[in-house]
């Protein structure tokens, strides 16, 4: 009989995995600041800012939080070696490009938060396309099953 995890993974799997995680949890944290509307949040944008914001469509920050939790998850099953991670980093990415587009084509963030906001979520639509990636590498690699 043949173990599932008879490939040990690397080092880097666990610090690569580790990292994700901690990615992921910033993003939750920003999304419960938001969702909360924490003194924190508030400083962070001028009272335009924060208009468009309190604005936003309800499927804009339901993305939000799908792109975010979706990542948290997926990182959690991906420490646990589980090929769930891949749905999840999938629901992830779907999540953060709806969030981008609405973003980016439906409120032009970058003409209102500046051209940083666009280099921030091309940011982040990259490192969810990396950890997709890496979770469908260490699949292959029987690292997870």
């Amino acid at each position: 009989m043949t173990d599932s995890y008879s490939q040990k993974p690397s080092k880097w799997f666990w610090i690569i995995s580790v990292i994700a995680l901690l990615w992921n949890a910033v993003g939750v944290f920003q999304y419960l600041i938001k969702a909360y509307n924490t003194e924190g949040f508030r400083s962070q944008y001028t009272a335009e800012q924060l208009e468009i914001i309190a604005n936003s469509p309800a499927w804009a920050t339901a993305a939000f939080a799908i792109g975010v939790f979706g990542g948290l998850i997926a990182s959690g099953f991906l420490l646990m070696r589980r090929k769930l991670a891949t749905i999840f980093y999938v629901f992830s990415l779907t999540g953060i490009i709806i969030q981008v587009y609405h973003n980016h084509f439906v409120i032009d963030s970058s003409e209102i938060m500046g051209n940083s906001a666009a280099y921030f979520s091309g940011t982040i639509v990259v490192i969810a396309l990396l950890l997709l990636y890496f979770s469908i590498f260490a699949t292959k690699k029987q690292w997870i099953r």
